[in-house]
C-alpha cells in the first residue's frame, strides 16, 4: 500500500536529498499534483492518497518516498 502524503511534505523529502524541484503543478484531471524535478523523475500525488513516478530519475524518487515507480517513460 502507497503511503499517503501530502505536497509540501514530498517536495521537502526530494529537495532534502538534493534533488531540485522543477515544475509544481495540478494534474489536467484536477486530481492530484504533478511534480518534475532535475533528475528527469516526474511524481504523481493523487488527492486519494496514491502516488507513483515515473521518468529516468524515478528509482531515486520511488526510494525515498517508498512509492512504486510507474512501468514505461515519459
Amino acid at each position: 500500500m502507497v503511503m499517503i502524503m501530502d505536497v509540501d511534505k514530498a517536495i521537502a523529502q526530494v529537495s532534502a536529498a538534493g534533488i531540485e524541484l522543477t515544475d509544481c503543478r495540478r494534474t489536467e484531471d484536477g486530481d492530484g499534483w504533478c511534480l518534475r524535478f532535475a533528475n528527469g523523475a516526474m511524481l504523481k500525488l493523487y488527492d486519494n492518497g496514491q502516488a507513483s513516478t515515473v521518468g529516468k530519475g524515478a528509482n531515486a524518487i520511488a526510494q525515498l518516498l517508498d512509492v512504486p515507480v510507474e512501468p514505461g517513460n515519459l
